[in-house]
């Protein structure tokens, strides 16, 4: 069948050539129709309490989302204004200030303390802006950008939502920046590792095309997170880039058996077809094992990029054939010496050495795992943003101005006796870190008699046989003491309403720390068992695929330690995703010198003459590899202003580079030193069709 294929995909290069061209037609519309989501506690489960609050608020109180409204140095009658006009913006459920309240005639001095310690400080006022939408929603994102619009130089907008406003156009300014920097280095890392200054060019344009069609594809999950979008597309080069390369390789290997390069190629799509499948399935599964992830966030990179690199082998099996076929010519015009250094010398030292650097290998796993297992993490991913982003700079005020951290929402019943409230509110004030408290019953309980609140206010904070309850924190979001706080507060609201739900992006940040944990070992052991097997069956073997994953699980608390003794912080999210993705893209490297050491034994060469054999050979693939994977995420880590990204793809660039070095100095003295562990814990390890070869 693959045969076949192979014949007559060669036959017509230009016209598969145009068939690729057209589908990047439907791809490029799926990735414009694709929604983007900026919004990470989106992805916890709908189950927590925390969540279910959230969609209380947005279905009963039409409170989605909150933002805050700053206006310092500005007359009454602006503010006032100002209000007005907001309420009236598309997406805006409601807006409060004093004047919905008393009116702007009133001195400030005669409003309640209550209420004027919540809207006043010094000489500033703030609003409070409710929306109709989910705080990450385009109608969200479309009324804060109109409110903006409303607002002179002394308004500043606050709130969780404006945060994930400007992180959207920050990261939609900053990707194709992201691509094009990829892009050069990872084209500059190439033509000095292969052996033509074109060929590289071929083979980018090749994975472009599998990238688009990834990206297009998307559509049909209806959504992806703003890290997918901002990393698939350079993860996805750096990891199938190899696939790309073994072709070629093989193709020129083909080369003196044909007078044809259309029969060579046909020849070399068939001999790397079973291998690039076999190959590429450690990497998918090292994906897929992030779908295991409580926080949804880990399906949506999961999906995403295990069908990316199924699409890389579809387009270097059924496109790059034809496209280095049209190619021929320019590559071979363009040839040149490979400037990669020979690693013979680097082997005999360490075949000569084998037993220290095993023992050596052993002892690293110490610091190694101390540092993976104590590097401290951060949870406040506005945190990672540009301090001067306008949302930031808002956030800021409204701590130093309001002593307003963060907010926590609660919905409780409207069935509550005023004495109640009145008892839940004085011991809520009481918690350490509250700031101030707002709901139905502060207004009320302040003089203002119940007819005289508008409306508005009232379904506002009352609807539906629920009330609604505001609780200002000074406290950090993330932080043990705000953590500490909200659950005080919930055992406060447990005396009086078993049902209350509080909610807020403390409440969720606060839930997502607890599942994050357990998302990070989840993750990790499915991504290992299931490499574990695939590489026990590809080699038949126990001890193989545990000494293989052991080499890169190395790398990977290497990797993840270094912060530790760098005394630097990572956010969350990056060890959990970087354990999945640093196992399967790079234990290609393990099996790929193994294979070839396996191969040697096979052909008759003792131990330590197929160690040296199969690291030499190995090394050029294994270092083009990593160093396109460096390249491709190094840059971008260096140019992202978002510190979460940046975070991420400079653990991934390292990741690459330490398991390479593994692969390349450590890994043949295992080789070499286990090979007869190999052989007794292995069937048909030196037998070819039954037959058992000698040394």
């Amino acid at each position: 069948m693959i045969e076949k294929l192979a014949h007559k995909l060669t036959r017509k290069p230009k016209f598969v050539v145009l068939i690729a061209l057209l589908l990047l037609i439907p791809s490029i519309i799926g990735y414009f129709a694709t929604r983007i989501n900026y919004d990470i506690l989106t992805y916890l489960p709908d189950e927590l309490p925390s969540t279910q609050g959230e969609h209380l608020l947005e279905n009963t109180f039409h409170d989605a989302a909150t933002s805050m409204l700053i206006v310092e140095d500005m007359p009454a009658s602006y503010s006032n204004s100002l209000i007005n006009e907001i309420k009236k913006v598309p997406g805006v459920s409601n807006a409060l200030w004093v004047s919905n309240m008393v009116g702007i005639q009133i001195p400030v001095d005669f409003i309640p303390s209550s209420v004027r310690d919540i809207f006043y400080s010094e000489d500033s006022t703030m609003m409070i802006i409710q929306y109709e939408k989910a705080g990450a929603s385009d109608e969200t994102m479309n009324a804060i950008r109109e409110i903006r619009s409303l607002c002179n130089e002394k308004c500043f907008l606050a709130g969780f939502s404006v945060i994930i406003k400007d992180t959207r156009d920050l990261v939609n300014g900053e990707i194709p920046l992201f691509i094009l920097v990829a892009l050069l280095l990872s084209l500059i890392a190439m033509m000095l590792t292969l052996d033509s200054y074109f060929l590289p060019v071929i083979l980018i344009a090749n994975i472009g095309l599998a990238v688009v069609y990834n990206m297009g594809t998307n559509v049909f999950l209806g959504e992806i997170s703003y890290i997918t979008k901002a990393i698939a597309a350079i993860l996805q080069l750096g990891v199938t880039m190899d696939y790309s390369v073994f072709l070629y390789h093989i193709y020129k290997g083909k080369q003196p058996e044909f007078e044809d390069n259309r029969d060579a190629m046909a020849s070399a799509i068939v001999s790397s077809f079973h291998s690039l499948a076999g190959s590429s399935l450690t990497t998918v599964f090292g994906f897929l094992a992030l779908c295991f992830m409580q926080l949804s966030l880990g399906m949506d990179i999961g999906i995403v990029m295990a069908k990316g690199v199924i699409l890389g082998i579809l387009t270097v099996i059924f496109i790059l054939p034809s496209l280095l076929l049209i190619s021929d010519r320019m590559i071979d015009r363009f040839s040149h010496k490979k400037l990669l250094p020979e690693f013979n010398r680097v082997t005999d030292f360490v075949i000569k050495h084998r037993r220290g650097i095993v023992i050596l290998f052993l002892i690293m796993f110490i610091p190694a795992v101390y540092g993976g297992t104590h590097a401290e993490v951060y949870y406040k991913l506005d945190d990672s943003l540009p301090k001067d982003m306008p949302s930031i700079v808002a956030n800021n005020k409204l701590k130093t101005e309001y002593d307003m951290s963060t907010s926590h929402f609660v919905v409780l019943k409207d069935s509550i006796t005023r004495t109640d409230m009145n008892k839940i509110e004085s011991r809520i004030k009481d918690v350490d870190g509250v700031s101030t408290v707002l709901s139905y019953n502060t207004l009320t309980g302040n003089g203002i008699p119940d007819f005289f609140i508008p409306d508005g206010i009232r379904n506002m904070l009352k609807k539906d046989g629920y009330q609604l309850m505001m609780i200002n924190s000074s406290y950090e979001n993330a932080s043990d003491e705000v953590n500490n706080q909200i659950s005080e507060i919930q055992a406060i609201l447990k005396d009086y309403d078993e049902d209350a739900l509080l909610t807020g992006e403390s409440a969720l940040t606060k839930d997502m720390i607890e599942i994050s944990s357990v998302d990070f070992k989840t993750t990790s052991y499915i991504s290992i068992i299931a490499i574990l097997l695939i590489i026990a069956i590809a080699f038949k073997s126990v001890s193989v695929p545990i000494t293989l994953v052991s080499c890169i699980e190395l790398a990977i608390y290497l990797n993840q330690g270094i912060p530790y003794f760098t005394g630097s912080v990572t956010p969350f999210i990056s060890p959990t995703i970087i354990g999945c993705i640093q196992l399967g893209a790079t234990v290609d490297y393990a099996i790929l010198m193994t294979t070839r050491f396996r191969d040697e034994l096979r052909a008759g060469k003792d131990r330590f003459v197929a160690t040296k054999i199969a690291a030499v050979t190995s090394a050029p693939s294994i270092i083009t590899s990593a160093l396109v994977l460096f390249c491709a995420t190094f840059g971008v880590s260096l140019v992202a202003k978002i510190e979460l990204v940046g975070n991420l793809c400079r653990m991934l660039s390292r990741g690459a580079v330490i398991s390479a070095v593994i692969c390349l100095f450590i890994l043949p003295a295992l080789l070499c030193t286990l090979e007869p562990l190999f052989e007794k814990t292995s069937l048909a390890w030196k037998k070819v069709k039954g037959k058992a070869v000698a040394e």
